[in-house]
């Protein structure tokens, strides 16, 4: 089967909305996101077009979002799976550790 980014308008519309909805970011808008989740969405299905044999998801991410399709048993259309890669401004760096002094 020949995939189409046109084949998961459901699964991108259903994405934009939660993200407009529910994601506070500052790098995207929501017409930012709609851009980068087809382009994320092209790369995935070049990833599952040419994925490995055995192997049965194509995964395609950025710093703000993943989008997997996975090989469904009994279904020609892989299922689409579209995860936002949640960071809060509050969580704390690790410090990096001490740099040991130089020999003499």
């Amino acid at each position: 089967m020949d995939l189409k980014p046109d084949m998961f308008t459901e699964e991108i519309a259903a994405a934009v909305k939660s993200y407009d909805k529910h994601i506070v970011c500052l790098d995207k808008t929501p017409d930012d996101c709609q851009v980068s989740l087809e382009s994320l969405l092209v790369k995935a299905i070049r990833a599952y077009e040419t994925r490995g044999e055995g192997m049965r998801h194509g995964i395609a991410l950025d710093n703000q979002v993943t989008i997997i399709l996975s090989q469904a048993d009994g279904s020609p259309l892989p299922m689409c799976g579209i995860y936002f890669n949640l960071h809060s401004p509050y969580k704390k760096k690790p410090h990096p550790p001490a740099p040991e002094p130089a020999e003499q």
